[in-house]
Parts: C-alpha cells; sequence; structure tokens
C-alpha cells in the first residue's frame, strides 16, 4: 500500500477497537482474521481497553470477504504502523475529515509515521507518512491580515478534498520598498490599504489627488491609472507579487495580480535552483477562486494524491 499522506476519506471507513497487548502484526492477525467487520471498514485503530491518551495504539488495514453484506469476514490484516511509530492525539478542534488539520497535527510529533487524532465531534481519523504540500503565498501589505494568506488558510480549514498542505505566508511590504526607495513624498494606490509611511508625505491614488513630485509604490494598474490621471509616468518601485517569482526558489507559489479578471493564471519560471510552479488569483479573489488555486497547485505538485 502507497502510504504518503495516507489519508481515509471522511472517515466512514476508519473503526476503533480494544485488544490487549501486544500489537505485532502476526498477534493483531491471529485476533482478528475472520472477525466480522462493518462493510465500510477499511482500517482499524487498535487501543488497550479503558486506554488513555498515551496509551499504545496500532493502526491496521483490513480487507472484508465481500461488500455485499452489512457485515462480512476480515480475510486480511496489514499493520500499517505499530505502537513504536503510532500516536494518538485528542484535539477537539481539529475537523479530522480535513487532510491539512491532520497534517498539522502530524507537526505536532515529527517523530511518528502514524498520526491518529480524535477530533472534533470526536471522530477519529488518521495520517500515515505525513508529507503536506508545500506552498509559498506571496502577496503585499497592507492591508493586513494579508488577505490572500488569510483566505487560503480558512479554504484549508474546511477543505476535505484537497491533499495535507502547509502555507508559507512572504509578503512584500509597502514600508519596505519605500525604505529602498527614499523619498519625500509617495503616491500609494488606495487609501483603504491603510498604508504609511513614516516621516514622509502621502498620497492616495484612488483619490486623484492634485500632481506633485511623488515616488509612486504600485502595480502596472497602478501605472496605468497614474499615466490616464496625469499623461505620464512616474518613478517608483513595482509592487506585483508576480514580480521576480523565480527568487522564491523551487516549489509552489499561490499569489494574485489586479490585471486579471475573473480568470485563474499560472505558470512556471526557472531559476537557479529549480522550477517555481505558480498559480495566480484576482486581487478581489474570492474563496472560490483561492480553493480552486489550491487545487491546481497541489495537482501540479502531487498529482496522484486522492483520499484513502
Amino acid at each position: 500500500m502507497t502510504t504518503a499522506n495516507l489519508v481515509p476519506g471522511r472517515y466512514r471507513g476508519v473503526a476503533v477497537a480494544r485488544a490487549p497487548l501486544p500489537y505485532d502484526e502476526a498477534s493483531l492477525r491471529e485476533r482478528y482474521l475472520g472477525r466480522e467487520a462493518y462493510w465500510k471498514t477499511r482500517f482499524l485503530v487498535v487501543r488497550p481497553p479503558d486506554a488513555g491518551e498515551d496509551a499504545p495504539v496500532a493502526l491496521l488495514a483490513v480487507t472484508r470477504a465481500g461488500d455485499d453484506e452489512l457485515f462480512s469476514p476480515i480475510v486480511g490484516v496489514e499493520l500499517l504502523a505499530g505502537p513504536d511509530e503510532c500516536v494518538f492525539l485528542h484535539r477537539p478542534e481539529r475537523d479530522t475529515a480535513v487532510p491539512s488539520a491532520l497534517a498539522a497535527a502530524a507537526a505536532e510529533v515529527p517523530g511518528a509515521r502514524a498520526v491518529v487524532v480524535q477530533g472534533r465531534y470526536e471522530h477519529v481519523n488518521f495520517i500515515l507518512d505525513a508529507r503536506p504540500v508545500p506552498i509559498t503565498v506571496r502577496e503585499v501589505v497592507p492591508p493586513r491580515p494579508a488577505k490572500l494568506a488569510d483566505q487560503a488558510r480558512r479554504v484549508l480549514e474546511v477543505s476535505e478534498d484537497l491533499p495535507p498542505i502547509t502555507l508559507t505566508p512572504h509578503t512584500v511590504d509597502l514600508a519596505d520598498l519605500a525604505r529602498d526607495h527614499p523619498a519625500a513624498h509617495y503616491l500609494l494606490p488606495c487609501r483603504g490599504g491603510g498604508g504609511e509611511v513614516p516621516g514622509a508625505a502621502v498620497s492616495y491614488l484612488d483619490e486623484r489627488p492634485d500632481e506633485a513630485d511623488w515616488t509612486l509604490l504600485g502595480c502596472e494598474r497602478s501605472r496605468s491609472i497614474h499615466r490616464w490621471f496625469y499623461g505620464r509616468d512616474a518613478p517608483g518601485a513595482d509592487t506585483c507579487p508576480l514580480v521576480d517569482l523565480a527568487a522564491e526558489g523551487p516549489g509552489a507559489v499561490l499569489t494574485k495580480c489586479c490585471l486579471q479578471q475573473e480568470e485563474l493564471a499560472e505558470g512556471t519560471v526557472d531559476g537557479p535552483g529549480g522550477p517555481t510552479r505558480w498559480v495566480s488569483v484576482p486581487w478581489g479573489s474570492s474563496l472560490d477562486h483561492v480553493r480552486d488555486a489550491l487545487g491546481r497547485l497541489a495537482r501540479r505538485e502531487d498529482p496522484s494524491w486522492s483520499p484513502a
């Protein structure tokens, strides 16, 4: 059985059984072969009677004689993880139907191959050989919190059919860009973003201020608006999070661009360390946009994954 990121879909195939030690494969096979199992059961979490959270736990894959009857005998038993590499966690805040939630729990015990979680609604599920897909979320702040990273986090909290994913926010801060481009007066795209530059005058392009000698911190859309308003370009720095994606290094990047409307864009850029695969959502993206983008990145990074 391929085990990397093994997560049963919606935990219905996971049953909890109570049995005394030992939990070696031969003893467990002798105990469970021939026993009847419910027609949905594909995995057994085995724990001692009256077990506490720290008690030994073993994880089995079982094969039943058939699927036509409500119960049928177990005809195959495979030990996926014994007590030396399997742990049990009680995490009431975790939704165990969500692979990324299980991966987050597994990160608490990096030495364990299998992590069994009793989570929200007291449902039990597990993740075996957790290797979540790492995705960098690149965007501009302010406003804060960084919207795209927050949206991606919220999507992963409820997505049952995306593989385990971990997010790493990488924000391009307008204050940092201002320090790299010192000026007495800055033009920022929008007052609603809340951007300020201490020690400098600040104007906001969305208010169409009277023209001044300023430095524009904005993207191509802001530069286009500036040309429309004032008939000229302004010196400044490009804030587009799509700029220089190769600097992120090899891996997957979720970002956004205000030149997009309802469509997603995606591509690959080659850097010195390897390819950076990216998907970009519109600036005013919905949670559906973000979920679609995460799914595309996940399929590119781990195309064969599906719930067990």
